[in-house]
């Protein structure tokens, strides 16, 4: 239920101008027009921000009515409201303004995380891409503007015999923007400009995480090559068929980036598994690249075929992973065996495994994996392995080992019923979990036939009526607070860096 300072609020930013307000009311006010959808209203605020910094997420990023709310535009205004900002420091520097819808104070603007929170639950709302692009155009257009101004106070300062006299061109103290960047094949050229004016812009990008689709390795590393070192701390490639050349061409441009905790590099066609004297050269200079990245908590090679050289990719490392995303990766029983051995395992508070057979040889070195990862283990991806509930039988008692544990993927794999009440009934006394994604029960299918003959569909009367059992004993045992769902798309799972 909203506060009345908040009801308030919402019915001020509903007229324009504004009145003069408190500095203190900014940041509700603030709130208030980004929920209502009101770009005029927050280009005005912005204009009068009277503290150095503005963090989108801390305002507006938890409030969950903004999942059914418009925030692109809102965004937008915001950034065009620093694009006026600067080009009026640079036209007026040192003026005393005394309109306050011209005396913004901000230099600081924090737009992390904000996408994340409210992308993709509707139509027009935010989205990294839409804000990437936002941002690069912005810094384009005050880049030409300050050339523009640069050029005019060139042409007034020439003396009687049209030699320029020499004076100090103004320096706008400028705004650092905190941002996530996503780039693809659409955004590409504007972005590449955008971090390239950088060194002259009065508009300074600080990307903390990049992520790119579809875009050649060369293009990629232009783009590592123009992001301020300082802050980066997560990179993301995928789809962008780099293969084991195009990843060994990108890994010696991440070592200039002190702060890299985490790389995802999924989708992107990195196979090792036939080995030629080439591809094993190339394989050593992954893991060498690897083993220079002294801040490397995160490591995500989903849908890489790694067969038998798990060891070599991640031999260079200097400190143990935290988390570890091998999905897909056609993993072997030695991978696994190398694995638990490792110094990885005793840190790992992340582990996914999807999409490997356990019935091929790999359930016991699983097993012994989650007796190393026991104490720390946060988080465990185990959907579509092709699971019976024998194998789950042979897992349980270690995963009731593993204390800590706060959410469970078994998604896509072949339980009954009876397996999945039994798992529920013994881990409810795992006091920090909260979200299992079970698959539906080999239970709730029924035949049905097909033109191509028979096939099995979801029974969704049975389906309705395992939901309310589940339910039912949850509530009984007192662990409302644990989420059971057979839907693996409604519930995110956990970020590395909110482990």
């Amino acid at each position: 239920m909203d506060s009345l300072l908040f009801l308030c609020a919402r019915r001020v930013v509903a007229q324009r101008p504004l009145p003069a307000l408190p500095a203190d009311l900014y940041h509700v006010l603030f709130q208030a027009a980004f929920l209502d959808g009101r770009p005029q209203v927050l280009r005005d605020l912005v204009a009068a921000w009277p503290f150095p910094v503005l963090n989108l997420q801390r305002l507006v990023g938890h409030r969950e009515l903004l999942r059914d709310h418009p925030s692109q535009d809102c965004v937008e205004a915001v950034i065009q409201a620093l694009v006026a900002q600067l080009r009026r420091e640079l036209e007026e520097p040192g003026d005393s303004v005394n309109s306050v819808n011209y005396s913004s104070s901000l230099r600081v603007l924090d737009m992390t995380g904000l996408s994340d929170s409210v992308a993709g639950r509707t139509t027009t709302g935010l989205s990294v891409w839409c804000s990437t692009k936002a941002l690069a155009k912005a810094c384009v257009e005050v880049s030409k503007h300050q050339r523009e101004f640069q050029r005019r106070r060139s042409k007034r300062r020439k003396g009687p015999s049209k030699a320029p006299v020499t004076t100090a061109t103004p320096q706008s103290p400028g705004v650092d923007v905190h941002a996530h960047l996503f780039v693809d094949r659409r955004s590409y050229r504007i972005l590449r400009d955008a971090l390239q004016t950088g060194a002259t812009s009065s508009l300074h990008l600080k990307c903390r995480e990049f992520k790119a689709v579809d875009i050649s390795a060369s293009e990629i590393v232009t783009l590592l090559e123009s992001l301020d070192p300082s802050c980066l701390r997560r990179v993301e490639l995928c789809f962008n068929n780099l293969g084991l050349t195009g990843l060994s061409v990108i890994l010696p441009h991440l070592s200039r980036f002190p702060e890299l905790r985490s790389l995802k590099v999924r989708y992107s066609n990195v196979d090792v598994r036939h080995l030629m004297p080439k591809s094993a050269m190339r394989i050593r200079s992954v893991a060498r690249h690897l083993g220079m990245l002294p801040s490397l908590r995160e490591l995500n090679l989903g849908s890489s075929q790694l067969s038998g050289n798990l060891r070599q990719i991640l031999c260079e490392l200097q400190a143990p992973l935290e988390s570890l995303e091998l999905a897909f990766c056609s993993l072997v029983p030695a991978d696994l065996a190398f694995l638990s051995k490792s110094f990885h395992a005793p840190a790992l508070k992340k582990l996914d495994l999807s999409g490997h057979d356990f019935s091929q040889g790999l359930l016991e070195p699983l097993r012994l994996l989650l007796e190393k990862t026991s104490s720390s283990l946060l988080h465990l991806d185990l959907m579509e392995c092709y699971m019976a509930d024998s194998d789950l039988a042979v897992l349980l008692p270690t995963l009731l080992r593993c204390s800590r544990l706060r959410f469970l993927g078994l998604y896509g794999n072949s339980l009954s019923m009876a397996a999945i009440k039994d798992l529920l009934q013994k881990t409810l006394e795992l006091p920090d979990l909260h979200l299992v994604v079970y698959p539906v029960p080999e239970d709730c299918y029924k035949p049905d036939q097909q033109e191509s003959g028979w096939d099995f569909v979801v029974d969704k009367e049975l389906l309705a009526a395992t939901t309310v059992e589940i339910s039912q004993i949850l509530e009984n045992s007192g662990r409302t607070d644990i989420v059971w769902t057979y839907n693996p798309c409604v519930h995110g799972v956990l970020d590395y860096f909110s482990l």
